[in-house]
């Protein structure tokens, strides 16, 4: 009897195990591998060293809470912020409490603050719709900071407060926006954290304070995950074509309309409710779960309420949001868990393009957790004629075409485990 007693509760602890590291808030992130962070600084286009360890660098759990520990620093490069700000980013000691199970607010929602409202799977954090300003100091007419800030954000859609770098809106590059709004990849390029394809339902990005995941611009169609894949529309509109003046506020000849907070009025016509999410089976979620989603307009550029809010959905533990302690009794992630070599490449969307080039080979995989990846270019023959490494948390790789002759090459994508994938390009220059 002593015997089988042991053994249940042998199940059952494993069961409860497995069921507790398993858990997306637990694994889903881009985890450090020694990868320093790097920025701009204006007029030198060649990224500069900062010395500090980018990513998360460790997760420990117990049966409530996740525990993420980051410097809050990308393994994208940085800057600069050419609306003069003059900070620039530097190591932050942040310990995010999520929690593992969270609960629906059924009282009066909690509000956004300022500051950290979440934090991206990289560690960086998720800031609200707001610059901390308005509009004669009045308390109404409250900034975006989307808008008033547009001139500083880097390629990536980021800067710093202080030392600490974040993001109030979608965290992808200006420039792989279908209308682009600003043009500051041209000299200072980055990736950013994810790349949207309106194919392929958008990657788990973060999570909210509540606990809550935050996913990417795109997701299936329907909420039971049927229908295809659909851009996430907002629940809020703007409120006026955009003429006259605003009651007690500016005319919208000065500041464009959707340049405050209170341009905006929530209809319910998108897909997402007032707090910017909805209940829906997501990869990561088969049951279902309530996420909230990055906000783009059909230019793919960043519309109200951006990510969050203006309230949460869900219960906010107390404290200080990215200072919270550790108690003892917690185990810790072992980030290797996710083997490279259980990693298939084609558990992430990988697309080559222009094809037929002339010019430049792009490479573009779209899942923010693969491994390394050995990117080869060879000619018919077999002959190698250049290879690049895509690093873990990059989504982009270039290969130009200026020494290659015309003809048929094959790019192929190698996890170093056992899978490989490989595509067929013609280059057709035209001399």
């Amino acid at each position: 009897m002593k015997n089988l007693l042991l053994l249940i509760a042998l199940i059952c602890y494993a069961n409860l195990f497995a069921q507790d590291w398993d858990k997306p808030a637990i694994t889903s992130w881009v985890f450090s591998d020694g990868t320093i962070g790097t920025y701009y600084v204006q007029g030198n286009y060649t990224p500069q060293s900062n010395g500090v360890e980018a990513n998360v660098q460790k997760v420990s759990y117990n049966t409530n809470y996740s525990f993420v520990e980051a410097t809050g620093m990308p393994s994208y490069t940085i800057g600069p912020y050419l609306d003069g700000n003059p900070n620039q980013a530097d190591a932050q000691n942040y310990t995010f409490k999520i929690p593992l199970n969270p609960v629906v607010e059924s009282g009066i929602k909690t509000t956004l603050g300022l500051g950290a409202q979440g934090v991206f799977i990289n560690g960086t954090v998720v800031f609200n719709y707001a610059d901390g300003r308005s509009y004669n100091n009045a308390g109404v007419w409250n900034q975006s900071a989307v808008y008033f800030e547009n001139d500083g954000f880097d390629c990536a859609k980021g800067h710093p407060a202080g030392t600490a770098y974040h993001h109030h809106q979608n965290p992808t590059a200006f420039d792989l926006d279908t209308v682009i709004v600003e043009d500051v990849c041209t000299l200072y390029d980055s990736d950013g954290l994810y790349i949207m394809d309106p194919n392929t339902h958008s990657p788990l990005i973060g999570f909210a304070k509540d606990g809550f995941p935050i996913y990417g611009a795109y997701a299936y169609a329907n909420t039971n995950g049927t229908g295809g894949v659909a851009r996430m529309i907002s629940g809020y509109e703007l409120a006026t074509n955009g003429t006259g003046t605003r009651t007690n506020g500016p005319s919208y000849a000065t500041f464009a309309n959707g340049a405050y907070e209170e341009d905006f009025v929530f209809t319910g016509n998108g897909h997402l409710d007032e707090h910017n999410g909805r209940f829906a089976i997501t990869p990561e979620y088969p049951s279902g779960t309530y996420a909230y989603y990055a906000t783009v307009d059909t230019n793919e550029n960043s519309f109200y309420p951006y990510l969050i809010g203006p309230t949460f959905y869900g219960e906010v533990p107390g404290g200080s949001y990215g200072n919270s302690g550790i108690p003892g009794n917690v185990t810790v992630f072992d980030q290797n868990v996710l083997a490279v070599s259980e990693y298939s490449i084609d558990n992430g969307t990988i697309k080559m393009y222009p094809n037929p080039t002339s010019e430049i080979i792009t490479l573009q995989i779209n899942d923010i957790l693969h491994p390394d990846l050995k990117v080869q270019l060879v000619d018919v023959n077999g002959k190698l004629i250049a290879e690049k490494i895509l690093e873990k948390g990059s989504a982009i790789c270039y290969f130009e075409t200026t020494n290659l002759y015309n003809g048929t090459y094959f790019m192929v994508v190698n996890s170093g485990a056992k899978e490989k994938k490989t595509f067929k390009v013609l280059v057709n220059k035209k001399y």
